[in-house]
């Protein structure tokens, strides 16, 4: 889809992209279409590890964070508002100024209000209209300082960064998890969608715990969870827990594992963290797990590990543990 509306920019002149240099992508989803672009003079910058694995494999040049200097850029819009708008604040000072910053969103992303704010602050073009969404072209050199991303300090000295899950406070599954964890948890663990660190500092209260390993596919929150998480036991894996190999089995796996692939839900990607938590557990071992009730995962959970109990929840979470892991022969 967004292929089709760079095509559509790059003929007409609303895209302009000078003659040589660097355009930037930032944060293209894995299955977008970047092929209307130069790849040799394409740079993805995304610190989202499956999308960042994904470009990779294809061949372009691929970075967790960038600051430019790029030629061009093409932003593709997150939905969260201020995400957004940090990476419109990146892009416009990344550009060469006059440069082109290339804005593509969908509708149900909230494209039209991000359009609209923009016209109050720079000359835009006309959108492309095309598939569900829109582009709209501005020169960069305009001053978004307003807008980039800035730390935001929760009370119990925690930071997060607009965009991460949860960026205004702790969720209430990972705290009715935290609250039902046993006393004497302990030994080698892993926080499985580790975020920016509230559930990783809650377990290493436990003073058993030997060491915790914690697993982020987002970039901005695993940096966010080295500043909260000022632990010696804790080690930080910027790793899609999907596809993560720990160095060795594992005693527990905590997690409030994740459900949507950018907008829409998606209960393949929780169970294959439960799949994920299952091969790196010793035999012995627990997963310790928050998911909202809806999701079908109290089904798949038996044939995955001998032991699976309801421990706690309530009418929107359901708090399960489940314990030695099946050994597929």
């Amino acid at each position: 889809m967004q292929s089709q509306r760079i095509d559509i920019a790059l003929e007409s002149g609303v895209f302009s992209i000078p003659p040589s240099g660097v355009i930037a992508v930032l944060r293209p989803r894995a299955g977008d279409d970047l092929s209307a672009l130069p790849k040799d003079r394409v740079e993805v910058v995304t610190g989202f590890r499956p999308d960042h694995d994904h470009f990779a494999v294809q061949g372009y040049r691929t970075l967790a964070e960038a600051e430019g200097p790029w030629a061009a850029a093409v932003v593709c819009l997150p939905r969260a508002r201020a995400a957004a708008r940090a990476l419109i604040a990146l892009a416009s000072a990344g550009v060469t100024p006059g440069g082109p910053v290339a804005v593509d969103g969908q509708k149900t992303d909230g494209i039209d209000s991000a359009l609209k704010e923009l016209r109050g602050r720079v000359d835009l073009s006309e959108p492309v209209s095309k598939a569900h969404g829109k582009l709209a072209v501005f020169a960069a050199g305009a001053d978004f300082a307003d807008w980039r991303a800035r730390p935001a300090e929760l009370p119990g000295r925690f930071v997060t960064l607009p965009g991460v899950f949860s960026a205004d406070g702790s969720d209430r599954g990972s705290e009715m998890l935290a609250a039902a964890l046993p006393a004497d948890l302990g030994g080698y663990i892993a926080d499985a969608g580790a975020g920016w660190g509230w559930l990783s500092q809650a377990i290493l209260t436990h003073p058993k715990v030997k060491r915790l390993d914690l697993i982020e596919a987002e970039a901005e929150a695993l940096n966010c969870a080295r500043q909260n998480v000022a632990d010696e036991r804790a080690r930080f894996h910027w790793a899609d827990a999907t596809t993560f190999r720990p160095d060795r089995l594992l005693d527990h796996v905590v997690m409030n594992p994740p459900f949507h692939t950018g907008r829409e839900a998606d209960p393949n990607l929780g169970l294959n963290f439960i799949r994920a938590a299952a091969r790196w557990l010793a035999p012995s071992g627990a997963l310790w797990m928050v998911a909202n009730r809806h999701l079908p995962y109290d089904r798949a959970l038996p044939d995955l590990f001998r032991e699976v109990r309801e421990i706690g929840g309530d009418g929107a979470f359901r708090l399960t543990r489940a314990a030695f892991p099946v050994r597929k022969r």
